[in-house]
């Protein structure tokens, strides 16, 4: 499955824990010389640390197609996204693909770029995870340690693995941020993490968050956010459609159980809203090639019911734990730009948990779940 690439045509917790206050000092990782596009590193301290290393999918360096073209070929090398290995894929990956597809999605990431900060949304959004979750773990001691990585591009699992072993962390919780599991996103973490576990003579202890499709939390959270988002849109919605990231279904067929995690999250969101199959729906965007991919297509949906009269259309993403350009682009413009090209009126993409007091509780809670015995 690709993320954040290849695209066509996350109040209080059980038992009253809130929220650490804005201002509340930040755990922050380890600090000093680092390579650019890196956080930095810091000196080895006496005691032994717990790691906890936050990874999202990846991004460029930066808006131009040098960049861009780094970042793809990297990403569709990875035998976890594209299983092909031939020689025909390998020319045309080179001939086409990454000279075309760089240029094109040089441009989607100019349009949604973050001029402050120099970097896309997705690594300013992970960034303040991170941060944010130092933050709220700090109570537990200096020595937990938050950091975060991107599998693809910087700052990289490997890097950030080291500093938090450089820093003395002989037990690392390393979290996925998929919702829902996938061999092209979160196998393809763990098996980065692995690889730089074969290089390391002295190995810290490993932990890896599962998938969170439907833990209670997450649903929870969702439909709180979801429902406060609603309230503050100055339409209400005929139709809500859940967009979750496609793949290809010969993936699934080979045991991928990314569609019935999908599938499951929905049902329980529906559950949660009190929402039939009809007010709530489900689809998958970001298409990429001829191969038949999960269905139904999200832009094909939101075309169809526009011609079918839905005047008004919130559209939320799921399993996207951070915006990035399929949701900012993707969705907010494209499908947008679809839906009201063919008769609707109202259109709105609703933000995902991103670094949110509820995001964060929810990201809180599962670190903790996970870091039972540990701490």
């Amino acid at each position: 499955m690709q993320r954040d690439a290849l695209q066509p045509d996350e109040r209080e917790v059980s038992g009253g824990a809130s929220i650490a206050p804005a201002e509340a000092p930040i755990a922050q990782p380890p600090s000093s010389a680092a390579a650019p596009g890196e956080p930095a590193m810091a000196p080895v301290p006496a005691s032994s640390g717990i790691g906890v290393l936050l990874v999202n999918l990846g991004t460029p360096d930066a808006p131009t197609p040098a960049a861009v073209r780094r970042y793809l070929k990297q990403f569709l090398t990875d035998r976890r996204v594209i299983e092909k290995n031939s020689l025909a894929w390998k020319t045309l990956l080179n001939g086409v693909i990454l000279p075309l597809r760089s240029r094109w999605r040089a441009h989607d990431y100019e349009k949604i770029w973050n001029r402050d900060k120099d970097e896309s949304p997705i690594k300013t959004t992970t960034r303040a995870q991170s941060e944010k979750l130092g933050g709220i773990l700090e109570p537990l001691g200096k020595h937990v340690i938050v950091d975060w990585a991107m599998r693809y591009g910087t700052p990289s699992i490997a890097s950030r693995l080291e500093v938090l072993v450089t820093w003395g962390c002989e037990r690392i919780l390393v979290m996925p941020l998929y919702p829902q599991y996938s061999a092209a996103t979160t196998a393809t973490v763990c098996d980065e993490v692995f690889r730089f576990m074969m290089r390391q003579r002295r190995q810290p202890a490993l932990r890896f968050l599962p998938a969170y499709y439907e833990d209670p939390y997450y649903i929870e959270v969702l439909a709180s956010s979801l429902q406060a988002e609603l309230k503050s849109l100055p339409f209400t919605p005929d139709v809500i459609l859940a967009s979750y990231h496609g793949m290809p279904k010969e993936m699934v067929a080979k045991g991928d159980p990314y569609e019935r995690h999908c599938t499951r999250t929905t049902e329980l969101l529906r559950a949660q809203l009190g929402f039939d199959d009809q007010k709530l729906m489900m689809s998958f965007q970001s298409r990429f090639g001829r191969a038949q991919w999960l269905e139904p297509y999200t832009i094909a949906t939101v075309r169809a019911l526009a011609r079918k009269g839905v005047k008004n259309l919130v559209v939320i993403t799921p399993g996207f734990a951070a915006d990035c350009l399929e949701t900012l682009e993707e969705i907010k413009v494209e499908n947008a730009r679809m839906f009201m090209r063919h008769g609707g009126e109202n259109f709105a993409a609703i933000p995902c948990l991103n670094d949110s007091e509820a995001g964060m509780l929810m990201l809180w809670q599962l670190a903790m779940r996970e870091l039972k015995g540990w701490v």
